[in-house]
């Protein structure tokens, strides 16, 4: 799999969609499924929209779901922050849904580390506005390699 985040519709109704969303830093992989709301995905959308033009230092956190064993399927935070060079820096956490394992509730998660750039993160914002507006099935946030 190619560097970055992947999100891919797999089902939705008239409040929310279910996402596939799969983590790849180039070395791991790491895949779950959230449920998002419309409203929130929008919101997400718009953030994502002001923080695209925040290049010299902006922060931004891209959640959604939410960890824990109380919450419905997984949870998803990226924290991007813009930094020299033109590089936008990622760090994903990621859990899956909570399942019984030898009487325990218990879930796999994951912390990734991801590098991308401003015109990868365009494509991305332009993708997930078209995903939250139903005329798409997915998008993706490129990565680039580091090391």
């Amino acid at each position: 799999m190619t560097p970055g985040i992947k999100l891919t519709k797999i089902w939705a109704d008239d409040d929310m969609l279910e996402l596939r969303v799969q983590i790849c830093d180039g070395r791991s992989v790491f895949v779950n499924q959230i449920y998002v709301g419309h409203k929130h995905l929008a919101e997400a959308v718009l953030g994502l929209d002001r923080f695209k033009d925040q290049v010299h230092g902006g922060l931004f956190n891209l959640r959604f779901g939410e960890f824990g064993p109380e919450y419905a399927s997984g949870a998803l935070d990226v924290r991007m922050h813009f930094r020299k060079q033109g590089k936008v820096l990622l760090r994903v956490l990621a859990e899956s849904e909570f399942s019984d394992f030898d009487g325990r509730e218990i879930a796999s998660d994951a912390t990734l580390h991801l590098l991308s750039e401003p015109a990868l993160l365009d494509n991305f914002v332009g993708a997930i506005r078209m995903l939250s507006e139903g005329s798409r099935e997915h998008a993706e946030l490129e990565a680039i390699e580091w090391s």
